[in-house]
């Protein structure tokens, strides 16, 4: 994964956009997974107070978007 833009972080993009952290995981960042994971899926568990929804779905941009612009 050299650049912003790269084959990598297109398909690491792509997995964020399904599993929120498996891009981070699969570009070797374990902690970003963890986190954005966590606060993704506790968000959209508690979609039911409609903040914390709101709030995971903006984790979950962030997530996809911190994926493609990633440089090592």
């Amino acid at each position: 994964m050299a650049e912003q833009g790269s084959g990598g972080n297109v398909i690491a993009a792509l997995c964020n956009i399904f599993f929120p952290g498996l891009g981070q995981l699969v570009q070797g960042r374990i902690l970003a997974a963890l986190i954005f994971a966590i606060i993704v899926f506790g968000g959209y568990a508690l979609w039911f107070l409609v903040v914390p929804a709101v709030i995971a779905a903006v984790f979950h941009l962030w997530a996809i978007i911190d994926a493609a612009r990633y440089r090592s």
